[in-house]
């Protein structure tokens, strides 16, 4: 995915959810859109570098979009970091069509917002050999620990999703959990069971059964003035299932 046109600015404030006052570097202070619904626990930074996207529809009441947060890292250079959770699964998608996700390349068709009972599961991958049902979830939470966790605080939604993946591997098919890491800071993922417990035990629970869990993380190009302009997923990370010890 490439990024035009971004602007950069230093975060004031996030509010009511989809708000946030940003400074611009011209002193100018505007309101973006924030799209992101949940905590952002560790990357609602304000006086972090951020930069916004603008928007040329004039029926949008906000003319920016919150797009990345740079972030500080202890004895290493500052992370980029996505905020809006709606990139993430233009990324997978796009990784998917170039085949570099190694676990899920050779399909033939790709259905986006698959209707499963009870459910409705990101993609559906199909060919002569099988049916693949894919979750996406984006993770942005780096902890003290130096690992990423997922979710960032309670999720009853990604609880059900881990329950309808483990209902289509006990019908035959191949349900995998993919977590599109938004961080550059991030090498390690791991459920946050110190966050929501009831999250960990499922996600144990229905990898056991059978549903694959995939980790891959964005890599960002900035130009030569410092700014993103492309980002893709192309790491591939390593999983522990449970809380993971602290990073060296």
């Amino acid at each position: 995915m490439e990024y035009t046109q971004l602007t950069s600015g230093i975060l004031m404030r996030r509010y009511k959810r989809f708000l946030a006052d940003v400074r611009l570097a011209s002193g100018e202070e505007v309101v973006a859109h924030c799209p992101n619904t949940g905590s952002m626990r560790a990357v609602n930074v304000p006086g972090c570098r951020v930069w916004l996207s603008p928007s040329r529809n004039p029926a949008r009441k906000l003319a920016w979009t919150w797009e990345w947060i740079e972030l500080p890292m202890p004895g290493a250079a500052p992370a980029l970091a996505s905020v809006h959770t709606g990139r993430a699964n233009a990324w997978v998608e796009e990784a998917l069509c170039t085949g570099r996700i190694a676990e899920l390349a050779g399909y033939t068709a790709l259905k986006r917002e698959a209707k499963v009972e009870g459910a409705r599961l990101d993609f559906r991958l199909t060919d002569a050999r099988q049916t693949t049902h894919l979750e996406v979830k984006q993770v942005t939470l780096r902890e003290d620990d130096g690992h990423g966790y997922f979710p960032d605080s309670v999720s009853e939604r990604g609880r059900r999703h881990l329950e309808s993946l483990a209902a289509r591997v006990a019908l035959g098919e191949r349900a995998v959990l993919l977590f599109c890491v938004a961080h550059t800071g991030i090498d390690t993922v791991a459920p946050a069971a110190h966050l929501d417990p009831a999250y960990a035990e499922t996600l144990r629970r229905v990898a056991a059964q059978g549903v694959e869990v995939l980790a891959y993380g964005v890599s960002v190009t900035r130009d030569t003035a410092g700014v993103p302009c492309q980002a893709m997923l192309t790491r591939r990370l390593p999983v522990g299932l449970e809380r993971l010890p602290p990073s060296a």
